[in-house]
């Protein structure tokens, strides 16, 4: 079970988080939840709920936040989202719940494993330990600025489809029976769009605008721990951007892991169901689920 909680309200729009608690009497560590979705759709409610039951049963205090999303909140007002889950989470929340704010870790998985490697230079202070699960480190480079192979296979979408699908109004979360999102992700991923309509710049003209948001340009020795999690078979993200992070955070001396998934499709933990649990632990899958729960364990 979980309590849900209005952090933010801006231009009209609330923003909230979803608060699951441990059975302790201890002031819990906290580790939070960022959902992916490119950006542009998803949901708190999209975590992994297998991970989430054995941070439950490690006295972790879980809280998945939403934010709010592209194209009609560009990247620098999104991070601002972020930013504020967290204050709230250090300052507000404490008064609600029996939570320990000096013991955060950040979990998230494609763009959702971009906004927590986000978190380890761009909030403060910095959380003990971070997990990405298929995410990135650099918005700029190829795959996301010019047209993708694999989303070019699919049949073309207009821009006025595009753009039918997302409004003028500012949405934290999106439902499943609301507009399809995803048709304005497929037309950006086939023109290489994604950066210019989410930061509302276009890299190749304005690069250096988009290096306080590549986190791979912005990690020092002080960055968190990290755990990086990616499939090599991945057509969404691939699977060079964990290894190119990796490097970076090996160049920075910073602690980290890179768990490679063999043949790994993006999205490969959704494959392990709460049904399947404890049967296929010792999968490949399996075994890099529970060692994401150990990372927590030993660090934040």
């Amino acid at each position: 079970m979980f309590d849900t909680y209005i952090y933010r309200t801006i231009n009209g729009c609330a923003i909230r988080y979803d608060v699951y608690r441990p059975k302790t009497s201890a002031p819990a560590p906290i580790i939070v939840w960022i959902h992916g979705g490119a950006l542009i759709g998803g949901s708190r409610s999209w975590t992994q709920p297998v991970v989430r039951d054995m941070l439950t049963e490690k006295g972790f205090a879980q809280i998945s936040i939403d934010y709010r999303l592209a194209p009609e909140t560009k990247l620098p007002d999104i991070i601002d989202d972020v930013r504020e889950a967290f204050r709230s989470i250090r300052e507000a929340l404490p008064k609600q719940c029996n939570i320990d704010p000096a013991r955060v870790g950040v979990i998230g998985g494609s763009a959702g494993g971009y906004l927590t490697q986000m978190t380890g230079f761009a909030i403060t202070p910095r959380p003990k330990a971070l997990v990405s699960l298929y995410g990135y480190g650099d918005i700029v480079g190829p795959w996301y600025s010019e047209p993708d192979p694999f989303y070019c296979q699919q049949p073309p979408v207009s821009e006025e489809e595009a753009r039918s699908v997302i409004g003028g109004a500012e949405i934290s979360e999106t439902l499943p029976k609301g507009p399809n999102r995803f048709r304005f992700y497929l037309w950006c991923r086939q023109n290489g769009y994604w950066p210019r309509e989410i930061m509302g710049l276009d890299p190749k003209t304005n690069a250096d605008a988009f290096t306080p948001y590549c986190p791979e340009r912005n990690v020092t020795r002080e960055y968190p721990p990290t755990l990086l999690l990616h499939g090599n078979a991945d057509t969404d993200v691939p699977y060079q951007l964990s290894v190119d992070m990796a490097k970076k955070l090996a160049n920075a001396g910073v602690e980290h892991k890179l768990i490679t998934i063999e043949n790994g499709p993006h999205g490969f933990d959704g494959q392990i169901k709460q049904k399947d649990w404890p049967e296929k632990k010792d999968t490949e899958i399996g075994k890099a689920l529970v060692e994401i729960v150990e990372w927590f364990v030993q660090r934040v």
